[in-house]
């Protein structure tokens, strides 16, 4: 298992140091016979902390690979002896995921078309910018370890554990779907664990041996989405210098997990409709079209229902996404869980760490699983990593907690308006209402005001105070709400 230092990152998720994960990987060859060209990946690929081996010949590449495997190929097309293309054709034959890229003069571009129908990942046009060759190896890195880990048998996932009724018939629902090509939309609150249900329903499937490919549409930029699932033709826009798979064509023949489904701009939702009305697709830039054998599994933290009465999400799409839906619980609603859960994830940061694991006393464990956790099963899970670097003993109490966690019950001492205003605001999505943000904004702060002014008898500079405004800032919301205190 690879170890890495715990980082707390901005979406909530355990961090890692990317570099310390690829040098734990088998390394980058760099094939050319030019030596200046070999030093300058050398350099660039140490400085990043990517683990490399420089070849002068094919031929010598070749030898190595009797013995060893590498991560990602870099090759030049034009080299004394077997050329690159001879390279490409013989790693393929061996290794056909194997990522290979082809460097071309410009004068190779005849030869590039050649590499790509031979197989070859990517190609790279000297003279290139090392900076753009780097994030391509990365890319390419990225992309072979996602291959390499679907095409391995795994058990089923740990961090999937529950013994709760309501993960009992998550549980009862992967093992009816996964044998399935129907298309899945898992939902649920961000943080519960829904691309681990996706994986799990992909490892059990008939396509567990091929790719599973996941995105999350809402953390890339509208701008490049459409490429980064479609893939692009060279010269499709400017920057597209080479041809580009996307996540369609990366998950060929397995499954393709699309998060957070809700956020998808409204033109691509019309192509990913196109896509699972046809079976087929182009990439951008593109007039051949691309067969798509693909399970999709969709995800959202959204009530689709309520973005498609708000013209937000396209009702057709809606009903292909939602053959089959798998709704996981928050994990405030399976409390019992968390002690399981919660002693799971020490022993794990203990192994990712290296250290020796910690342990919680009872009432440690007890105060937890009295939390609500609203970031859910992620958030515990961080948690239990914050504890593992930063308890300073190996038994855990409830003052060894973040004041944070400690502080959460003191901070919330009761939920019930809380709880009305979720009611209200899902009674009016159900019904398709628009505005609702403002009309339930002005209302609360309608009735904080008319509160507050009874409270200090009209004297708006103390219910001011009170509020934490300032008077004319008071002035002006008596007036826009058109609040009649007879006040001074």
């Amino acid at each position: 298992m690879l170890s890495a230092p715990f980082q707390p990152s901005l979406d909530g998720r355990p961090a890692i140091d990317p570099r310390k994960f690829v040098m734990s990987i088998n390394p980058v060859w760099i094939v050319d016979d030019d030596k200046s060209i070999r030093w300058v990946f050398e350099k660039a690929l140490e400085r990043e902390g990517i683990a490399y081996r420089a070849f002068s010949s094919a031929r010598e590449a070749l030898e190595a690979l009797d013995s060893e495997t590498p991560q990602v190929v870099v090759s030049d097309i034009r080299m004394p002896g077997e050329s690159g293309l001879i390279l490409l054709q013989k790693v393929r034959e061996r290794h056909p995921t194997l990522p290979v890229i082809i460097m071309t003069a410009y004068s190779d571009l005849e030869n590039a078309v050649t590499a790509f129908q031979g197989g070859a990942y990517e190609y790279l046009p000297k003279p290139f910018d090392v900076d753009h060759a780097v994030e391509l190896i990365r890319r390419a890195l990225n992309d072979n370890q996602a291959v390499q880990s679907a095409a391995e048998p795994q058990e089923a996932a740990p961090e999937i554990l529950g013994q709760a009724p309501a993960m009992q018939n998550v549980f009862r629902a992967i093992g009816r779907l996964a044998q399935s090509n129907a298309t899945v939309m898992i939902t649920g609150e961000s943080g519960s664990g829904k691309e681990l249900v996706a994986n799990a329903l992909h490892r059990h499937s008939p396509r567990a041996k091929l790719p599973f490919i996941a995105i999350n549409t809402a953390a890339i930029p509208k701008e490049l989405l459409e490429s980064e699932l479609f893939g692009h033709e060279r010269g499709a826009f400017t920057g597209a210098q080479t041809t580009r798979r996307g996540r369609f064509e990366q998950a060929e023949g397995g499954t393709l997990f699309l998060d957070e489904i809700g956020d998808m701009p409204a033109e691509l939702q019309t192509r990913l409709l196109r896509v699972l009305s046809d079976g087929h697709y182009y990439r951008v830039g593109g007039h051949q079209p691309i067969r798509a054998n693909v399970r999709v599994i969709a995800a959202t933290h959204q009530d689709l229902e309520a973005r498609v009465k708000q013209g937000l999400f396209r009702e057709d799409l809606f009903h292909r996404l939602n053959v089959i839906r798998l709704r996981l619980p928050s994990l405030r609603e399976r409390r019992e869980d968390i002690p399981l859960l919660a002693r799971h994830f020490l022993r794990k940061s203990a192994t990712d760490l290296n250290v020796e694991a910690k342990r919680f006393s009872e009432p440690a464990i007890k105060y937890l699983s009295s939390l609500d956790f609203p970031g859910n099963v992620r958030q515990l899970e961080n948690l239990c990593h914050w504890l593992t670097v930063m308890a300073p003993a190996a038994q855990i109490e409830i003052e060894d907690l973040p004041p944070e966690i400690r502080a959460a019950d003191a901070v919330v001492p009761d939920q019930s308006w809380i709880s009305a205003l979720e009611r209200e605001a899902e009674l009016r999505l159900a019904r398709g209402e628009t505005r609702i943000m403002d009309e339930l904004t002005n209302q609360f702060e309608k009735t904080l005001i008319l509160k507050a002014l009874a409270q200090t008898g009209g004297r708006r500079i103390e219910a001011a105070l009170l509020l934490g405004i300032g008077r004319n800032t008071l002035t002006r919301k008596v007036q826009e709400l058109g609040i009649d205190d007879n006040s001074d």
